[in-house]
């Protein structure tokens, strides 16, 4: 074959560490303030797109449209995600379709709210 084929050699560490799951972890770290559970685990988090180039855009929601915690949430995505290496522009959208509901939850996250 020729040489056109990629292989994943051609990736760049940083890059290679770069997933949506380690995104997602990171994104752990940051919490809904008025119910102290991480927005992962509230089901805030909808999308997560990373590009070759580094940048990530997530799609997120909130509990609900008039919550004013929307900015905040955003720059504690951005400073979690500052320290991985490799990561481009951190692009956060939020979204309100699909409207959020309790049912997006993990496990966890309702059983502290002790919602069964």
């Amino acid at each position: 074959m020729s040489d056109d084929i990629t292989t994943t050699d051609a990736v760049s560490p940083e890059t290679a560490a770069i997933s949506e799951e380690r995104i997602r972890q990171a994104l752990m770290q940051v919490y809904d303030p008025e119910l102290g559970i991480n927005i992962v685990d509230l089901g805030l988090v909808y999308e997560i797109d990373v590009h070759d180039d580094g940048d990530v855009d997530i799609r997120y929601s909130l509990t609900t449209m008039g919550c004013p915690i929307g900015p905040l949430i955003e720059d504690q995505m951005r400073a979690f995600l500052a320290p991985i290496d490799g990561i481009g522009q951190v692009r956060p959208e939020l979204v309100f379709r699909p409207a959020w509901s309790p049912e997006m939850m993990s496990d966890e996250a309702k059983e502290a709210l002790g919602i069964f």
